[in-house]
């Protein structure tokens, strides 16, 4: 999650701001939206000597000495001339608060043109697919495929499987044979980089095992939709009963009309018992966040507490709490079941963790449990480097003060339904595993065992609902901003 803030805060003579998101990354806030700038910008950053690594790195540093949540957890005696990158010098000082579980690589250096880019609309370059992988069945599946992506013009979508990859059809390498060489890593290093214009060849599988074929893909800039126009938003009739169904895909300014018109859909059909899908939502703007917890409170008052970022005590000054404003388009739940997996962190978490006070056994998490984060980031920007400092600075917390979820939202949530995400169905299909339980359970039936705690890191389950693998989103080494909030991105 971010934060944003309208001030400026200096800092080794930067100009600098504390913008907003959560994921990969996080934060917390409201403001003025990230800065539009044209998809994948190329940064130019100007090649002064305060754009050295020793000077970018001293600009690290005195982020994390300023800002840091956990400056007791912060190592001493680091010496920055052994590190030969920013990043390696940051991971080396955080190094204490990672072992504490506290600070999983939420903590790094990015492009300020790259990330503004993604906030603003979803912008990013590549073949515009979310993919997971299966160790135990050496599987690569699409869990999500973007509209305006090449993917999804290829005839890849969800469920969809590749088993072979090259740079023509002359060199396809099987999936087994590419991890035997090289490990998970060789198939995002097969896949290219995320840059315009790389192309491959792609031996795909449809989401029912058949009609093997080879497509050529090409990546290009595009813009991730958050609320797919497919199945995003819609109401499910069963029994004689509405339910409202809802899939974020991410928190970036661009979703705000959209979660306005389908809440507003909601508030027009009378519906009160909704499904909140937030499976692999990494977060994302904090403002984003706070809309929905808005758009949730109808029935709520003003003076009642949606959620909560503190700061170290030297910044108490920064901190802030969010109380529910009604908006026109605003419902009042009666009944709310959010989808999850270990892929739904930071904004995601917070918009469940703000609600649980109110409805208490009247809400669910379906799937498996969450990433745990909770905490945010502030961003702090060196412009002339296009270089953005992400520093956890701040926790976050609901009306009763719970912000200790490190390990997950499931054991906060005593009624949770542990239910399997079935890849070869469509996203906002009722037959679909997850979203089955969740109805089931906005029908007053039962929903299945609890989710435990073995469940904390998985961010997919399975193809079928009768087999369970544990599956995890691919993830880059070296991750752009969208890929920090997407985990899978490609």
């Amino acid at each position: 999650m971010r934060r944003i803030a309208g001030k400026s805060i200096a800092l080794l003579t930067i100009s600098a701001f504390v913008l907003a998101s959560c994921g990969g990354g996080g934060g917390g806030g409201s403001g003025a939206p990230p800065v539009t700038v044209t998809p994948t910008p190329t940064p130019t950053p100007t090649p002064t000597a305060s754009c050295g690594l020793s000077a970018r790195q001293d600009f690290a540093k005195a982020v994390i000495d300023e800002w840091y949540l956990f400056p007791g957890d912060v190592a001493t005696g680091v010496n920055k001339a052994s590190h030969s990158s920013v990043q390696s010098y940051i991971d080396a000082l955080v190094a204490p608060a990672r072992a504490a579980n506290k600070d999983r690589f939420f903590t790094y250096i990015t492009s300020i043109a790259e990330e503004n880019a993604f906030f603003s609309s979803g912008a990013s370059a590549g073949f515009g697919v979310r993919l997971t992988y299966n160790p135990s069945t050496q599987r690569v599946v699409i869990a999500e495929a973007y509209e305006s992506a090449p993917a999804f013009a290829a005839g890849i979508d969800r469920g969809t499987q590749i088993t072979a990859i090259g740079t023509s059809a002359a060199n396809l390498r099987s999936i087994g044979d590419i991890v035997a060489a090289s490990g998970t890593g060789g198939i995002t290093d097969a896949l290219g980089p995320s840059t315009v214009g790389t192309t491959r060849v792609l031996r795909i599988l449809d989401a029912n095992g058949s009609n093997q074929r080879d497509v050529t893909v090409t990546k290009a800039d595009f813009e991730i939709d958050p609320i797919s126009d497919r199945y995003g938003a819609k109401i499910i009739t069963e029994g004689g009963k509405n339910y409202g169904y809802i899939n974020l895909r991410t928190f970036i300014s661009s979703a705000n009309p959209q979660l306005r018109a389908a809440f507003l859909n909601f508030r027009n059909q009378g519906v009160t018992d909704i499904v909140i899908d937030f499976r692999y939502n990494g977060g994302g703007l904090v403002s984003t966040a706070e809309l929905m917890g808005d758009l949730l409170g109808r029935n709520r008052n003003a003076s009642e507490l949606f959620s909560r970022t503190d700061f170290r005590p030297s910044k108490a000054a920064e901190n802030d709490r969010h109380f529910f404003t009604s908006q026109p388009e605003s419902i009042a739940p009666t009944r709310i079941a959010f989808i999850g997996t270990g892929s739904t962190a930071s904004a995601s978490e917070l918009v469940i963790n703000g609600m649980l006070p109110y409805l208490g056994s009247s809400m669910t998490l379906v799937g498996s449990n969450t990433f745990g984060k909770p905490v945010g980031q502030i961003a702090l920007d060196k412009a002339e480097c296009d270089d953005r400092m992400r520093v956890i600075a701040f926790a976050t917390g609901n009306a009763s003060g719970a912000s200790d979820y490190f390990t997950g939202l499931a054991p906060k949530i005593a009624n949770s339904c542990a239910a399997a995400d079935n890849l070869s169905v469509q996203l906002g299909d009722p037959n679909e595993a997850s979203l089955r339980s969740a109805i089931d359970f906005l029908a007053g039936r039962s929903c299945g065992a609890r989710i435990t705690s073995a469940d904390s890191r998985v961010a997919s389950k399975s193809l079928t609902p009768s087999a369970v693998p544990a599956l995890e989103m691919l993830e880059s080494e070296t991750p752009s901003a969208a890929q920090r909030e997407m985990p899978g991105l490609f």
